[in-house]
């Protein structure tokens, strides 16, 4: 075991401090390394800046369109209410009680991302998005670092660090698996031979795909032509072209090529879509949502 270097300070004094003492020396033993700002100080610097550029990015999300989905909105505002709170509190207070809760905010938010993207949360499901991923590792990094000054300085510091570290392994090793292999969306019925249909959906005729998911339609979108693509398709994947009105279905159904080459079936010459947040017959979680850049709204059957 290395020795720790002490520094013996040495102070000549003309007067005794104790007259009947025969010494005039003090000496002081003691280590200088204290002169610099304290290792937790700069853990809890780190791990509130960790906090806020997770906040930070899920307050973009929660702006861009994430306030308009039902119970996951006000959860995005309240967490990233808690993520700047916590940034806050950590340096200023320096206990080691704030640090364990910013430790324990990250791992919770790390759970929560995690569980939507593989099962789903509150009937919404999250989609691989490079702002998700960002986020994600921040809050693997966050809860390493505000761990570590949880119990930096303590006695039991040797043996929780290596705990800190393997938990945070973990976490990352989890993310990159959920990441790799998010939930599977159902599958869009191909076109050929496919139909629309009418479908009571929360007392409205509603048009559906042959499956019975309900359909939308995406306000940004001009007549025939589709602007939704990457992320925003993933959310959104578009009804395959080449199908025909099922019962009760009095509006033109069309189909358009998109610029990937593939076919999308139109109403009205409106595209449709199904919704990824739908996952069985009877759901419309995805009307009036504003998400991927505009509102998205069931097809009333009949419409235009």
């Amino acid at each position: 075991m290395a020795r720790r270097r002490l520094t013996v300070l040495t102070i000549l004094l003309h007067t005794p401090l104790n007259p009947e003492g025969g010494g005039h020396v003090i000496r002081f033993v003691g280590s200088m390394r204290g002169a610099s700002l304290p290792r937790r100080s700069l853990y809890g610097i780190a791990g509130a800046a960790l906090l806020i550029a997770s906040g930070s990015i899920h307050l973009d999300l929660y702006l861009t369109g994430y306030n308009s989905i039902p119970t996951i909105g006000p959860l995005f505002l309240l967490q990233i209410i808690a993520a700047f709170l916590l940034a806050v509190a950590i340096p200023l207070t320096g206990l080691r009680l704030t640090y364990a809760a910013g430790a324990a905010f990250a791992l919770g938010v790390l759970g929560g991302y995690l569980l939507s993207l593989k099962v789903g949360l509150f009937g919404f499901t999250e989609v691989r998005t490079t702002a998700g991923i960002v986020a994600a590792i921040i809050d693997v990094a966050a809860f390493a670092v505000l761990g570590a000054g949880a119990v930096s300085g303590l006695g039991i510091a040797r043996r929780a660090l290596p705990l800190v570290g393997a938990v945070s392994v973990i976490a990352l090793a989890l993310t990159g698996v959920f990441v790799a292999s998010p939930r599977t969306p159902p599958p869009v019925a191909t076109g050929a031979g496919q139909t629309l249909d009418a479908r009571q959906v929360a007392g409205k005729d509603l048009l559906t795909d042959s499956k019975g998911l309900t359909l939308y339609t995406f306000a940004p979108d001009s007549v025939n032509k589709s602007v939704c693509y990457g992320d925003c398709a993933t959310y959104w994947p578009p009804v395959p072209g080449n199908v025909s009105a099922g019962p009760g279905v009095t509006g033109k159904i069309g189909t358009i090529t998109r610029t990937d080459g593939t076919t999308q079936a139109t109403y009205n010459g409106h595209p449709l879509y199904t919704y990824i947040g739908d996952h069985a017959p009877g759901q419309d979680g995805g009307n009036n949502i504003n998400l991927n850049g505009g509102v998205w709204h069931v097809v009333l059957v009949g419409s235009g």
